[in-house]
Parts: C-alpha cells; sequence; structure tokens
C-alpha cells in the first residue's frame, strides 16, 4: 500500500469494491478451524475498524458464523470480503483483496494452537493460542470461535 492513509480493494469479478482510510498496515494471520474452513488455509487481514467504505452492497452476502460476528463474501464470485464484529461494527479486510499490498507487514496469528503442522511461516509474529484470543476479547468464560 503505497498510500497507507487510503487503499482500495476488489472483489475477483469487482462487484464489490471497498475503500479503506488510516494507517492499517499490519496482516494477523488466524489458523482457527473456522477461517481455514472457509477460505481453505489461514486468514490474513487487517483490522480496519469502521475505516472503510463498501460499494456493491447488493452483492454483499454475509453468514453470521457465531453469536458476534460475521463473514462476508460476494455473491456474484464468491470471493471472501470481512470479517465484520456485529456489536461494534469493526471489520477485518482478507489483505488479499488490497490492490496495492506494498508496505504491508504480517505482524500477528491469532489460534497458533489449531495451526496444522503442514505449514509455517518464516516471519517472526506475535503469537495468540485460542484461549489467549477468547480471554481478550470475549472473557475467560470461553465461547464459540471467531
Amino acid at each position: 500500500m503505497s498510500d497507507v492513509s487510503k487503499a482500495s480493494g476488489r472483489c475477483l469479478c469487482g462487484a464489490v469494491t471497498l475503500t479503506v482510510t488510516g494507517n492499517h498496515n499490519t496482516v494477523g494471520v488466524c489458523h482457527c478451524a473456522m477461517c481455514r474452513r472457509w477460505g481453505g488455509g489461514p486468514n490474513m487481514a487487517i483490522e480496519v475498524g469502521k475505516d472503510i467504505e463498501i460499494a456493491g452492497r447488493d452483492h454483499v452476502v454475509a453468514y453470521r458464523s457465531s453469536d458476534w460476528a460475521e463473514r462476508a463474501f460476494c455473491g456474484k464470485c464468491g470471493s471472501h470480503l470481512y470479517y465484520r464484529i456485529v456489536e461494534s461494527d469493526d471489520h477485518v479486510v482478507l489483505a488479499g483483496l488490497l490492490d496495492d499490498q506494498t508496505g504491508l507487514t504480517l505482524a500477528s496469528q491469532i489460534f497458533i494452537d489449531e495451526k496444522p503442522g503442514f505449514y509455517d511461516f518464516a516471519n517472526e509474529t506475535k503469537t495468540m493460542t485460542g484461549a489467549e484470543v477468547f480471554a481478550m476479547y470475549v472473557g475467560s468464560e470461553g465461547g464459540q470461535e471467531p
């Protein structure tokens, strides 16, 4: 992302476009079973909060994957678009959607305890287990995967 204050992205067919504003240049990886099932591998995404504009919303299909979150995809081409926390309306956008990925840095990995053994990343990152993620975001009583 050459200009980290504004980035554009799109789904595979271009029916849905995204504009992200603000300095969002760190990528996080989720290894949870749900993310891997959703995309066939680890989910690489950028937390953008509410700093997002979405055009082509009539093509966006959302699936409520847990009590607190939904996952959205393009209903025309099937591209995965974002993970959204329902209560706060905070978005986590798939990094691969961005037109310019220059300047992105892999910074963290969550659900590292669920990562299958057939792949590893060479990058040194902060890591958290699923229990640590739940304790931080949902409380220590646990719950469904994000």
